[in-house]
């Protein structure tokens, strides 16, 4: 059972920017919060970037495309975002209902908050500080289906018409439906709790700010996710000069036939 919770990663081809990671279970976004559109994708030896601005937060914009829930484990710079442990598939993270999307925006502090994602340096970054920085430059998710909940079917004879049943009182009808509904399987039930050359981007450890979830009991199908998903990210210098991005050459100045009022005298 896992502790879930409910929201309110040669040779180079180029392919055209796209804004989300799309998976056969879930899709994953990386959004900008200052313009609430997610981040292009850049495609390089199979694997998705996006590039980040230092100081620019972000978010992780997860949508189930199945029709039941899911549960997603949050991987950032290596780190679950739930717990702060170092990331491992079979851990907490956010259940999505059928079709649902949901966007993460930081580390999850409490029940009620968590500390905003940005991008920064790697030094300043929540993994780098804490000791863990092998991992820094990617986001994922793991995936995992529920099991079905099993339909009992109960028999329940028909009245005899030679033998009657003793007639009861009211109250003894009642506490028959107590203990009979008592007895039934229970179904999970939600509880609401209360400098040098430039490094590479992590994702920092922001300000506090509210985000609300609840707990929710979840059994996944399988023991091991049913989807891995993962995108990595950087700055567009060092994604550049990884020949991710193409390099930006500046233009030379172009000769200007009226560059000022008046003749200048020749040098020498």
């Amino acid at each position: 059972m896992f502790r879930a919770l409910v929201v309110g990663a040669s040779f180079l081809l180029c392919l055209p920017a796209t804004p989300a990671l799309a998976g056969h279970l879930v899709d994953l976004e990386v959004v900008s919060r200052a313009s609430g559109s997610a981040l292009p994708m850049h495609w390089s030896q199979g694997r998705g970037y996006v590039v980040g601005t230092p100081e620019e937060r972000f978010s992780v914009r997860l949508t189930n495309r199945s029709a039941g829930r899911v549960l997603v484990v949050l991987s950032v710079d290596g780190v679950n975002a739930v717990t702060g442990q170092d990331a491992a598939a079979g851990q907490s993270g956010y259940v999505l209902n059928a079709h649902e999307s949901a966007e993460i925006t930081g580390w999850r502090k409490n029940m009620q908050e968590v500390a905003r994602f940005y991008f920064t340096s790697l030094a300043d970054s929540y993994a780098g500080r804490t000791g863990r920085p092998d991992n820094v430059g990617v986001i994922g998710v793991a995936a995992y289906r529920e099991m079905p909940v099993p339909l009992v079917r109960r028999y329940v004879p028909a009245p005899s018409t030679t033998d009657p049943l003793p007639s009861r009182s009211r109250s003894e009808d009642s506490a028959m439906a107590s203990k009979s509904t008592a007895g039934a399987p229970a179904r999970p039930a939600q509880e609401s709790l209360p400098a040098a050359p430039e490094s590479r981007l992590g994702t920092g450890h922001g300000e506090l700010e509210s985000s609300v979830i609840t707990s929710t009991q979840f059994r996944p199908a399988t023991s091991s996710p049913e989807e891995v998903v993962s995108v990595w990210y950087d700055s567009r210098e060092r994604l550049a000069s990884r020949g991710i991005l193409p390099r930006r050459v500046p233009c030379c100045q172009e000769p200007q036939p009226f560059p000022g009022p008046f003749v200048p005298d020749p040098r020498g």
